[in-house]
């Protein structure tokens, strides 16, 4: 694990760990959420270990999804010409979306992740940036 780290560059190791605090925090807040509602549905809104599970492994494919878009543009950055550069984006592009859409066939499948504490995480990343971007002021 620690060689595949090492070819990786600065920026994009800081920024996938930004998305996995962001991912982190949203999960948690999600897990909240989902008590709160227990409290007032709990004959509708579960608070069990498939909130739990279903959490955490969405949250991972949202974090790893990030960085392989990362990867991808490390790639594309160094290719040779714009045809290439172009090819590995779009290629990463179809790869990434098709195993989040693996994922979400899991977590609606299997019985031990609740589908939508699998579903949400995907959200974070995205989300969490766009509020980073509201709040960063340039120094």
């Amino acid at each position: 694990m620690e060689r595949i780290l090492n070819h990786v560059q600065p920026a994009v190791k800081k920024e996938t760990g930004r998305v996995m605090m962001m991912t982190g925090i949203g999960v948690i807040l999600m897990w909240v959420v989902f008590g709160i509602l227990h409290l007032f549905m709990p004959g509708k809104v579960p608070f069990d270990y498939t909130i739990f599970l279903g959490g955490i492994a969405g949250g991972a494919v949202a974090v790893l999804n990030f960085f392989f878009m990362g990867l991808a543009v490390q790639k594309a950055a160094s290719a040779a010409d714009e045809d290439t550069a172009r090819m590995r984006i779009k290629a990463s592009y179809s790869q990434r979306t098709l195993l989040q859409m693996l994922w979400v066939i899991i977590a609606i499948v299997a019985p031990c992740f609740h589908f939508v504490a699998g579903i949400v995480p995907l959200l974070f990343p995205g989300t969490g940036i766009k509020i980073a971007g509201i709040f960063h002021t340039k120094k």
